[in-house]
């Protein structure tokens, strides 16, 4: 009998929380950490979004890795790591969902490897939601990967924020990852920051507070 951890390394792990409950938030954000960090790093930003009134929800990886190689490797050399990972995320939307906040109420976010897991969640389950988050990430696979998801973003607002000399992220799949989400139907803002460090700036976070602004009108 096969390893349950080596089939689906992510799904015993745990989903961390802040802010508001989700039983009595309006609004919600589900944020996923980056390759080496774990949930309480990416949750810690919230002291920067100051908004209180949101429900923050951030699944934890296990050993704080959502898939082994890089983003840009052949996607089956991140499986079956990938697929577990894009699963716990699924789990941890549904949970949300489940709570009473509607998908244009949840805003997804993620920094880094947990960008491009949160960029690849929202083309593969395209659909009307508060808002897509990429910082310093971009969809997952080679160049030449098909980008031939279904559904549709509706016109879900994109922000998609790097450094134009990230040592992680070429740019261009940056660009490659904006018209992709347009072509699914999403309202895109890319900005790419002059030598900046692979980090996260105050722009990006005035940003996010408006579009977190926006959902819980």
């Amino acid at each position: 009998m096969s390893d349950p951890k080596l089939v689906s390394p992510h799904q015993s792990q745990s989903i961390r929380t802040a802010g508001e409950s989700i039983q009595r938030a309006k609004a919600a954000m589900l944020m996923v950490h980056g390759r080496g960090a774990r949930a309480e790093d990416i949750l810690s930003l919230t002291d920067q979004l100051d908004f209180p009134e949101f429900a923050y929800l951030a699944p934890q990886a296990a050993d704080n890795t959502w898939y082994p190689n890089r983003f840009l490797n052949p996607i089956s050399e991140n499986e079956p790591w990938l697929s577990s990972a894009l699963a716990f995320v699924g789990d941890a939307f549904a949970q949300i969902v489940q709570a009473g906040i509607p998908p244009e109420r949840i805003i997804l976010l993620g920094f880094s490897q947990g960008a491009c897991l949160t960029l690849e969640f929202a083309a593969r389950n395209a659909q009307r939601f508060g808002g897509v988050v990429g910082l310093s990430g971009a969809l997952i696979g080679p160049d030449d990967t098909p980008r031939d998801y279904v559904g549709s973003l509706a016109g879900t607002p994109v922000f998609l924020g790097c450094s134009d000399v990230d040592f992680h992220v070429p740019k261009k799949r940056v660009h490659q990852t904006a018209e992709t989400m347009r072509v699914l139907g999403g309202v895109v803002t890319e900005r790419l920051y002059p030598n900046m460090d692979h980090t996260i700036n105050q722009d990006e976070i005035d940003f996010v507070r408006g579009m977190m602004q926006a959902v819980s009108l």
